[in-house]
């Protein structure tokens, strides 16, 4: 990685663990572990041969700016949309990425069933990712509806969701969504894995449904 990119993820760190003593932006008060749970973690999905070719992501849940910020630091001549319906954590998402100077990234304050009804972002991303916590029927209804036919939905898991990614097989059909894989990455102890599924067909219509029944009811 550059140097200017290195500088810059540093320089991530500084903002959102400044900001962390004002607001609860992360769970992680530690900078070491702050640089390998949240930016290295973050970064892994470049190893992925999906994302290379990918011009407009969406940062599904991002939280505190993650992985959307490292990845737009890491990756100028991508388009990132970075989604959280927390205004308060999106605010300081949006500080760090003007004192960063990135010009590659949008800040969409709103709830992922209420945006995707948009003309202008349902199915219009090449990639989606996310490492919000949710279970997979659930993110993949968040998620599937935003991804351009033949494009991908990136999940950050853990390998002890093997169930919740079988259990949610069923709603991936419904929600339009194909073939599907599961890669390890990470050091051997982290247990970390991406699920990766390819977009098939359009998503119906009708998902996602209105919002909170994702969460309460998920599909199956």
């Amino acid at each position: 990685m550059e140097n200017d990119h290195k500088e810059k993820l540093e320089k991530l760190a500084d903002i959102i663990l400044e900001w962390n003593e004002k607001i609860n932006v992360t769970a992680i008060r530690d900078r070491a572990e702050f640089m390998k749970k949240n930016v290295e973690d973050s970064l892994e999905v470049l190893k992925l041969p999906e994302f290379s070719d990918a011009k407009r992501i969406l940062d599904l849940g991002t939280g505190g700016g993650f992985p959307g910020l490292p990845l737009a630091i890491a990756c100028p001549d991508k388009e990132f949309y970075l989604l959280d319906s927390v205004a308060k954590k999106l605010k300081v998402v949006a500080i760090a990425a003007d004192e960063l100077g990135l010009e590659n990234v949008d800040v969409l304050n709103m709830r992922a069933e209420d945006l995707a009804k948009w003309p202008a972002y349902r199915e219009s991303f090449d990639i989606v990712v996310s490492r919000a916590v949710a279970n997979m029927s659930t993110l993949s209804e968040y998620c599937l509806p935003f991804v351009k036919t033949g494009g991908y939905f990136v999940a950050y898991k853990t390998a002890a969701a093997s169930e919740e990614i079988a259990a949610a097989e069923n709603a991936v059909k419904l929600l339009g969504g194909g073939e599907q894989r599961i890669v390890s990455y990470g050091d051997e102890d982290s247990g970390h894995v991406f699920v990766i599924i390819k977009k098939a067909a359009a998503c119906p219509k009708k998902y996602p449904r209105k919002a909170g029944l994702p969460s309460k009811q998920p599909l199956k």
